[in-house]
């Protein structure tokens, strides 16, 4: 572990990407308080090393740099802004870091409210998925002024591989990630499929993704969801409803524009079924599970304990 560093920070959300920031900023050294509104998410941290708070506020206080990794901007603006919300208990100047997956006019109304509070907003989705935040290897799409993210480097060096400055104003990092969740939502949906047509096929599925991912066909997604499948685990690294709610936003933006985004759509309608289907919370590979249903064909199943 690194020496202690002279810079105060609150994470606020200590689900799975959370835990695995607050843990990289506590390996290397940061004083780091947390909070969330399970316990054993703040036992998790305290294990670690973390200093539980019990409300976004006492996370917040006396902190420079605060940091949001809730599931989405709602649920930001509530940590930070409503009624024992962290915003008003920050030090004076101090930044917030929103990693959320939020539409870009959230981000932009977000930073408005910051900054009159004299405060400083970036906004920073990540990518990475929880090993990756663990390990402090996350890709972050950030926007925001410039001498916020000069401040906050020490911070981005212990949390991610990537960090793109993509510009000044907030709302431009998370119209790239809603881009990156467009093609992870389409990918997880085909890698499902696939696998699934595979199977129906009477192909030997172990070896359909041995071969694949030597092959054109294969995606960071394929690579990286058939495994749960092929396992039959389905304990959520990434949940279905994330994915409702990312594919959502994306089909919104698109309506509003009237830009056409089929594939994108046909997709989210996946994502759908598979919720309304009673797995929203399971992992996004579960879609399989739904064509499987819906087909008749037998998947794998994980090995009784």
């Amino acid at each position: 572990m690194n020496e202690q560093i002279d810079l105060k920070i609150g994470v606020i959300g200590l689900g799975s990407m959370g835990l695995g920031v607050a843990q990289s900023l506590l390996r290397n050294g940061f004083d780091t308080t947390g909070f969330d509104i399970s316990p054993e998410s703040l036992a998790k941290f305290a294990e670690h090393g973390g200093i539980p708070a019990a409300s976004p506020a006492e996370a917040a206080a006396g902190a420079d740099i605060v940091i949001t990794v809730v599931v989405n901007g709602e649920q930001t603006e509530a940590v930070l802004f409503a009624d024992g919300g962290a915003a008003r208990h920050m030090a004076k100047g101090g930044i917030i870091l929103s990693l959320a997956t939020m539409a870009p006019p959230m981000a932009e109304r977000l930073a408005e409210k910051a900054e009159a509070l004299g405060l400083q907003y970036i906004d920073a989705p990540i990518s990475g998925g929880a090993h990756r935040a663990a390990a402090g290897e996350l890709t972050i799409m950030g926007s925001g002024k410039s001498e916020a993210f000069s401040k906050v480097k020490p911070v981005f060096d212990a949390i991610a591989a990537k960090v793109y400055e993509l510009g000044t104003k907030p709302g431009i990092g998370s119209s790239f990630k809603i881009v990156n969740q467009l093609l992870a939502g389409v990918h997880i949906a085909a890698a499902c499929e696939a696998i699934t047509f595979a199977k129906a096929l009477g192909l030997d599925i172990r070896k359909v993704y041995e071969v694949i991912s030597a092959s054109a066909g294969n995606s960071w997604m394929f690579e990286n969801r058939v495994p749960h499948i092929l396992d039959g685990n389905y304990q959520p690294h990434s949940a279905v409803d994330i994915f409702n709610k990312d594919l959502g936003i994306v089909s919104d933006l698109g309506r509003g524009m009237k830009f056409p985004l089929p594939i994108s759509s046909a997709a989210l309608q996946m994502f759908i079924m598979t919720s309304a289907a009673g797995m929203g919370r399971d992992d996004d590979a579960s879609v399989a599970r739904l064509i499987a249903s819906i087909t008749g064909i037998q998947l794998p199943e994980a090995p009784e304990a």
